[in-house]
């Protein structure tokens, strides 16, 4: 199968932003119940929506109360604290010389990932930029790969879709697109891997995407 589509999660995948979501939950935890959360519980929401997280977590707090807290927490250490994972940037550098369409489809707020974008020196790189203001639809329903696949003007069996979490990979196969699972993941369990959505490829370093094309 010949790919010329990658498609890109922003947190966990392009971007090191586990301590940061971390140290965010930890704060939404100690204002709202006095103590801090075990670091299990706050991985297990690592590529959900983060409304539909506090709902579930936090069912006797209004959604946007509990985010208006995370989010002002964030903003404040937000830049400072992202990286990029080692050799993504010289990836996404190498796939755009070789011609490829290149997007990004997170369910991260689009002024946040064009930060963090900027900070890595890598906008200008990518073809389609698809966030959670773009649909009401997220991960894992198929909806934002299917609207990256549009503007790309892309056909899923030609893409490929890497990221970092179950809910990637499921938004991947419900939009009939291949899976890459990083190897840098957290929040991905055995039973995941052995399960019916196991990803189709797994990768180590950010270079060993480029023998799958």
């Amino acid at each position: 199968m010949a790919y010329n589509t990658i498609l890109f999660d922003f947190d966990g995948t392009l971007a090191d932003t586990n301590g940061l979501v971390i140290e965010s939950w930890q704060h939404v935890y100690r204002i709202l119940t006095g103590r801090e959360a075990d670091l299990p519980m706050i991985k297990a929401t690592f590529g959900e929506p983060l409304g539909i997280s506090m709902e579930k977590i936090f069912p006797n707090t209004p959604v946007e109360q509990a985010i208006d807290i995370y989010r002002g927490h964030q903003k404040d250490i937000y830049e400072e604290m992202i990286q990029p994972f080692s050799g993504m940037v010289e990836l996404i550098k190498e796939l755009k010389a070789r011609g490829l369409k290149i997007g990004v489809t997170t369910s991260r707020m689009r002024n946040t990932t064009l930060i963090g974008l900027n900070k890595f020196g890598i906008t200008e790189y990518m073809d389609a930029i698809v966030t959670c203001d773009d649909t009401d639809k997220h991960k894992p329903d198929p909806e934002p790969v299917l609207i990256t696949l549009e503007r790309l003007r892309a056909k899923p069996e030609n893409t490929l879709m890497v990221g970092d979490s179950m809910f990637d990979i499921k938004c991947a196969h419900n939009a009939g697109v291949k899976a890459v699972l990083v190897g840098w993941a957290e929040a991905v369990t055995e039973e995941d891997l052995n399960g019916p959505d196991a990803p189709e490829y797994f990768i180590e370093k950010a270079e060993d995407l480029l023998r799958l094309l």
